[in-house]
């Protein structure tokens, strides 16, 4: 906890974004500065509630009400062992994390939550400014070698559980740079880049290799990893989006956000985009199909091009603002979200179905057909006499992922899958002795934060598999878990 009395003395707070115009010129991410006096005040907001609820919401176990204590007496050393030893990598969660965390927050009843995700960016940032963030070499290694098989989030969770364990593990990544979708998929704006690179710093002068470019099951034969490694740990995403296969699918102008979202970061970290497959939207009317956090990077990426408008349509009836009464604390709330990216010029709607891309008689996209919807339930229908044309030129799909890539590795591997196509797995293993599975490839698309803690749980099986026990600790394998 923080202050007995803080949560009544303090209001929540956060830092400012900068002006819309300002920030809407660079890709940079735009919070104003936050003195370490706002934050120790924030955290003196983190109320002696008996139950810390806070800790189940976390998917990591974070102690929360700990690490906030620490920076509200302004040991902020202390703050940070708290916060490293449930959490590997809070640079990350404290950028993108949704923060179920808050949401759980007791102060959240009837108040508003404590800033947790806020505290948390700060006690990193301070580690990495004072030096605290130093490389976990482990003081002997054990002889085994261990492939991680994708340097996203999961994966890089696990290739530091298991350096730390002792084993010599290899990150296998088939894009030019390691984070996945950390590094392709989140916008700089929200996440700026160098923040993974400082990591994989640290992390290499730990004892971890990267190999990139590396494609296991294309360019990289599948039997030669398990010939070379003595576990294999599986985490390579949920990579296949779902599409929206209506009339003019095959029009030039529609891309999944990914695409989208892929090919601006590589342009802003300097990459040369070749002329006939750069998707660039500046001028352009823009509708993006999908309400979530992915259709909200592609308005706010939309912006920074400089499109001439912005549509975000949603199938699902509009939220309320607020509170809902369908989902009350704990629960992670269904309600109104508005994101910066929003807020930066967008006009969104909701119950809308598509219906139809149309062409302009030359292969390129200039409208698609709508209509509005009515939901019963879990069913809906169409409002007689709402249909229309919205002209766009550019659309994106941001629906989500279905499961991830079966060719190549999955299949050769002759790994069974789950009923909705993710890798089956028993306790992180899969079907095969020796394979283990973690993050979205397991348990379907997710959250970041669920990711590292899926990766932290599958290096303690990874672990015992390989020395008989662990000496890891997870949020399921924790002194907090047994009181």
């Amino acid at each position: 906890m923080g202050k007995p009395t803080g949560f009544l003395e303090y209001k929540r707070e956060m830092p400012a974004y900068k002006p819309v115009a300002e920030r809407i010129k660079d890709y940079k991410e735009f919070y104003r500065p936050f003195s370490k006096i706002n934050v120790e005040k924030q955290a003196a907001r983190c109320m002696d509630c008996g139950i810390p609820f806070c800790h189940n919401g976390c998917p990591l176990g974070n102690n929360i009400p700990d690490f906030n204590d620490q920076v509200y007496k302004e040991d902020w050393k202390a703050a940070y062992d708290i916060l490293i030893s449930t959490n590997n990598f809070p640079e990350f969660t404290g950028r993108i994390c949704p923060a179920p965390c808050e949401q759980s927050c007791v102060l959240n009843i009837n108040q508003v939550p404590t800033t947790i995700e806020l505290i948390e960016k700060n006690i990193i940032e301070r580690a990495y400014a004072e030096g605290w963030v130093k490389p976990d070499v482990p003081v002997k290694r054990s002889g085994k070698k261990v492939a991680v098989v994708g340097g996203g989030p999961a994966g890089l969770a696990a290739a530091a559980q298991l350096n730390s364990a002792g084993h010599s593990v290899t990150v296998f990544e088939r894009d030019d740079r390691v984070g996945g979708l950390l590094r392709y998929g989140i916008p700089d704006f929200k996440l700026d880049k160098s923040v993974i690179d400082r990591r994989m710093q640290v992390m290499e002068k730990s004892g971890i290799t990267f190999k990139v470019n590396a494609n296991v099951g294309e360019n990289i034969a599948v039997a030669d990893i398990e010939k070379e490694y003595d576990a294999i740990v599986l985490t390579g995403g949920s990579t296949i989006p779902r599409g929206l296969p209506v009339p003019g699918s095959d029009l030039k102008g529609i891309y999944f956000a990914m695409e989208f979202l892929k090919q601006s970061n590589k342009r802003v970290a300097g990459d040369k985009i070749a002329k006939n497959e750069e998707i660039y939207v500046k001028d352009a009317n823009v509708v993006v199909i999908g309400g979530g956090d992915t259709g909200s990077d592609c308005v706010g990426t939309s912006n920074r091009h400089g499109a001439k408008s912005i549509t975000q349509l949603e199938l699902l009836p509009k939220p309320p603002e607020g509170t809902n009464p369908v989902t009350p604390w704990p629960q992670w709330p269904n309600i109104l979200r508005t994101s910066s990216s929003h807020l930066e010029g967008c006009e969104r709607v909701w119950s809308i179905l598509t219906k139809e891309y149309i062409g302009d008689g030359k292969g390129n996209l200039k409208a698609i057909k709508v209509v509005d919807i009515e939901w019963e339930g879990r069913e809906f229908k169409e409002v007689a006499g709402s249909e229309r044309e919205l002209p766009c030129e550019y659309v994106f799909l941001a629906m989500g992922f279905l499961h991830p890539q079966h060719k190549g590795m999955i299949e050769q591997l002759g790994l069974e899958l789950d009923n909705r196509g993710n890798v089956q797995t028993t306790k992180y293993k899969t079907s095969k002795d020796g394979v283990f599975a973690a993050g979205d490839m397991r348990r379907g698309q997710s959250l970041v934060v669920h990711a590292i803690n899926e990766g932290r749980e599958a290096a303690r099986e990874v672990d015992i598999y390989l020395t008989g026990s662990s000496v890891l600790e997870t949020k399921d394998h924790s002194l907090n878990s047994i009181i």
